[in-house]
């Protein structure tokens, strides 16, 4: 029963990889360059895609990483009330079994129309650097990040916690019996015991970013037109494929196809990676 993971996930990958042939053979490496995406002309590249799937996932993760982790450290380390703790790790919980579809919905009607004026002083002002040279007009790759960072940061913070949970007691007696502070404890001692958990649970969260579909694709925008802007529309990966699959045909399903594969190979890379360094930073310390 265990090997039949691994032959699920071979399979999959088997078919995803034939599916792709037809579009790997007439493409090449240049599909992964270009940005136009034509049925008329049938004409593919996934550049904008791959560029929205990269950077949407790790300024998410940027933004809920430090978050995530400090909340953590608040429900472990007893500086709240017993029941606060309680009560905000409850919220946590209920936040994660939040419908990404709910939370699109959510981001479309209530999260963006907040933000578009904070969008649009960031573009006044940081206009001459590229990330933030387009005018926000609605969806975009901005609300997209944000609502991405709102749903890794549960995994994150309960990864955090757990790991954080799992510190023997004595390490924190230890700190304290030398005339180390509270502080001084967390950020020295409780912390780097935990990092394996931690950096395990972060680059988990990388990879379930770099894989939602419904939210994203939502509120990013649905653009195959390329801008270096984290303000204007773009895409995704999984947003492409939720958009296009439905009316594809022809050398476009092996398009999508090879699409797919790209996106597998970026998350089982991560997960690869999230492994090597756990182990690597476990023998660490």
């Amino acid at each position: 029963m265990a090997s039949m993971v691994a032959i699920v996930l071979i399979g999959i990958l088997a078919f995803i990889f034939y599916g792709s042939l037809e579009s790997m053979a007439r493409f090449g490496f240049k599909y992964l360059i270009t940005s136009g995406w034509n049925p008329v002309s049938d004409e593919y590249g996934a550049f904008t895609a791959i560029y929205g799937t990269i950077i949407t996932s790790l300024a998410a993760l940027t933004i809920s990483l430090p978050i995530g982790i400090a909340t953590a450290i608040f429900i472990t380390e007893d500086i709240l009330p017993r029941k606060v703790n309680e009560f905000i790790g409850l919220m946590v919980e209920l936040l994660a079994a939040i419908p990404s579809v709910v939370l699109g919905l959510w981001a479309i009607f209530v999260m963006e129309p907040f933000l578009r004026p904070f969008l649009i002083l960031l573009n006044q002002t940081f206009s001459w650097l590229p990330f933030f040279g387009t005018e926000p007009r609605g969806p975009g790759m901005a609300p997209a990040i944000i609502i991405l960072s709102i749903m890794i940061l549960p995994i994150i913070t309960s990864i955090s916690r757990d790991s954080l949970n799992q510190v023997p007691k004595k390490l924190r007696e230890a700190s304290y019996g030398i005339g180390a502070t509270r502080w001084t404890t967390i950020f020295h001692i409780i912390l780097p015991a935990a990092i394996s958990g931690i950096t395990g649970g972060a680059l988990l969260a990388l990879g379930r970013a770099m894989g939602e579909t419904m939210a994203v694709t939502m509120v990013i925008g649905n653009s195959f037109n390329f801008s270096w802007s984290l303000l204007a529309p773009g895409n995704t990966i999984s947003a492409m494929l939720a958009n296009q699959f439905g009316e594809a045909d022809g050398s476009q399903i092996s398009s999508l196809m090879y699409a797919a594969l790209i996106l597998m190979i970026l998350t089982l890379s991560v997960n690869i990676f999230a492994n090597w360094l756990v182990k690597r930073i476990s023998l660490k310390y």
